[in-house]
């Protein structure tokens, strides 16, 4: 699903990665680990293309970063759906009109909106809170629109950036949890996280280490 081959990416003069290869398969859940700042939100900034290498490549699905077209990025992030720990929820808007604004952009007709947003909300546990507003939400429920959200165009990719940082370790359990159990329905999952704690109670999930300007697969799921 995610290839990166020869990758070399900088900052002005501050190197990021060089010759970083790493392959991401259909269906895997991978936890993406390092210390802060040591790249993991610009891997999955070159993953989304939002950030393009400076040599190598990233494919992802049928797009190639050597060849892609400004005008089809949209079209890949449709294919991923992506989480950030700050949530990036809507707080002018409910619960149901934050669910629902990736299917506004994709314009699907009203009924079939409704129709996803009541599966989805149904799914994650939030079919009575989709009148609420987010601010009105705890962090956790905030972090459950966020991940209904990013899933309900049914992407095959799902990007966690680091979707457990404001969390307590009890919810932050809860929200993995509820992350291998989207991946169990088919859908790969990269979780970038700084939590090795976290890391070490879903050990059995492959783990992808940035360090020395590369990944390493430090273990991978039997």
């Amino acid at each position: 699903m995610v290839e990166i081959k020869n990758l070399k990416y900088s900052y002005d003069s501050k190197e990021v990665f060089d010759d970083l290869n790493i392959e991401i398969r259909k269906e895997d859940f991978c936890f993406l680990v390092g210390e802060s700042g040591i790249g993991k939100s610009t891997l999955l900034k070159l993953i989304y293309f939002d950030l393009l290498p400076k040599s190598g490549y990233v494919k992802f699905d049928t797009f190639d970063s050597t060849t892609i077209d400004k005008k089809e990025i949209p079209m890949l992030r449709r294919k991923i759906g992506i989480v950030f720990q700050d949530f990036k929820l809507l707080n002018d808007r409910d619960v149901f009109e934050n669910i629902a604004t990736p299917l506004y952009i994709t314009l699907n007709k009203k009924e079939t909106i409704k129709k996803k947003v009541y599966d989805i909300a149904s799914r994650l546990g939030l079919i009575n809170y989709l009148k609420e507003m987010p601010y009105d939400l705890s962090g956790g429920e905030q972090q459950r629109v966020a991940i209904a959200r990013a899933i309900v165009n049914d992407p095959i990719l799902l990007i966690a950036d680091e979707p457990t940082g404001n969390l307590d370790p009890f919810i932050s359990n809860e929200i993995i949890k509820l992350l291998i159990d989207i991946n169990v329905q088919g859908t790969t999952v990269l979780v970038a996280t700084h939590n090795f704690e976290i890391v070490r109670r879903f050990s059995d999930r492959r783990i992808l280490q940035i360090k020395d300007k590369k990944v390493f697969d430090v273990r991978v799921k039997i």
